[in-house]
């Protein structure tokens, strides 16, 4: 059986793949800003569930979860970084602080797990990253473009790692969810920017009215997302890049589309620039 480290393990998708790594025979590293919020979250107190405190903005505390983890366990195998949450605003209405403070989390707060970490997963030459991002993370939309540019950031760390990792034996799999009915929509989940210039009503505001509506009505089973991450780990040959959900399916299938149809469409002008 395998050790799993999952940050945001307390609500959401990374509560639905802690349970069923725990359901498999899993022992669970379970780190969420409060660790009495992820006992709380599994009331049953399941073998092989250890909760931790460690805010993915605090190395310390992350440094000090991965200790308790390998005192407790002994070795890491499956590092998930699921911890983040979304933003809505127009560009141009986010603010300053909001961006930061988003990227902080997103974008640094894996960037701090994975140094604490990747030490112990290139010392036993073997493991698999899980770096959960969105179908945002590859075709974004308006009103959520700080988010999808958070997640695009994501992906170019996760590309970039899986070359880096692989003659390691260290797997790495980007996870790429459309809407699941977890809290994502909900306020603990999601910040909304107000909406402050009129001249983004018709390009961000549907998206923003749509997000709003959509909250308890998402297409996706969170239990079917975590049985389908955790299988990934079980793959011979795990992909770099994994889709859950149709409607993350279409919107790649959609932006692959318009890629190839404008690469053929400027291809003389991108070939005509060669000395």
């Amino acid at each position: 059986m395998s050790v799993w480290f999952v940050t945001g393990a307390s609500r959401g998708l990374g509560a639905e793949i802690t349970r069923e790594a725990l359901e498999r025979g899993h022992s669970v590293i379970a780190t969420a800003r409060d660790a009495s919020a992820v006992l709380r979250a599994y009331p049953e107190k399941p073998d092989g569930l250890l909760a931790v405190t460690a805010d993915v903005t605090e190395p310390a505390q992350l440094a000090a979860a991965v200790e308790a983890g390998l005192a407790e366990f002994g070795r890491i195998d499956v590092v998930v970084n699921n911890a983040g949450y979304g933003l809505v605003g127009a560009i141009e209405e986010v603010s300053d602080k909001a961006a930061r403070d988003l990227f902080d989390v997103n974008v640094f707060g894996v960037l701090n797990t994975l140094r604490a970490t990747l030490p112990t997963l290139r010392a036993q030459r073997s493991g698999h990253v899980l770096n959960i991002s969105s179908v945002g993370g590859f075709a974004t939309a308006p009103a959520v473009g700080l988010y999808g540019a958070s997640k695009f950031a994501l992906e170019g760390v996760s590309e970039a790692l899986h070359g880096e990792l692989a003659p390691l034996g260290v797997r790495v799999t980007i996870v790429e969810p459309g809407g699941f009915r977890t809290d994502f929509l909900s306020g603990s989940s999601l910040r909304v920017e107000p909406a402050s210039l009129a001249d983004y009503d018709a390009g961000a505001g549907p998206v923003r009215e749509a997000m709003a509506a959509n909250d308890g009505r998402q297409p996706g089973d969170p239990a079917k997302a975590a049985k389908a991450v955790v299988d990934v780990t079980e793959a011979a040959e795990p992909p770099l890049r994994l889709q859950l959900g149709t409607d993350a399916v279409e919107r790649v299938e959609a932006k692959l589309d318009l890629v190839r149809r404008e690469l053929d469409q400027w291809r003389h002008v991108a070939l005509s620039t060669a000395v």
